[in-house]
């Protein structure tokens, strides 16, 4: 029986759609997500989805070969939940 995946971001279990100018702790969450999905520098968890924080989701949405348009949303949120979670995955 193996073991799931613990979940290093506890920042809340909401998943609004995130865009450009949104903060608070979804964004936080995100950002979490972002920096366990992606190589490279990791984004300040800030709650502030600013420039980076859009730059950071168009390269995972590019990555993951889904829609880029910088927003994240249900479908974005569900590659970003995996991602994150499993070992060995990442852009």
């Amino acid at each position: 029986m193996t073991t799931p995946p613990t979940q290093n971001c506890n920042f809340t279990t909401a998943r609004p759609t995130l865009k450009q100018g949104s903060s608070g702790d979804a964004v936080k969450q995100a950002q979490c997500y972002l920096n366990s999905s992606l190589t490279g520098e990791p984004l300040l968890v800030d709650g502030v989805f600013g420039p980076v924080t859009d730059a950071a989701t168009r390269r995972f949405q590019a990555c993951a070969k889904i829609t880029v348009d910088g927003i994240i949303g249900a479908q974005t949120w569900s590659f970003l939940t995996f991602f994150a979670n499993s070992p060995g995955f990442a852009c």
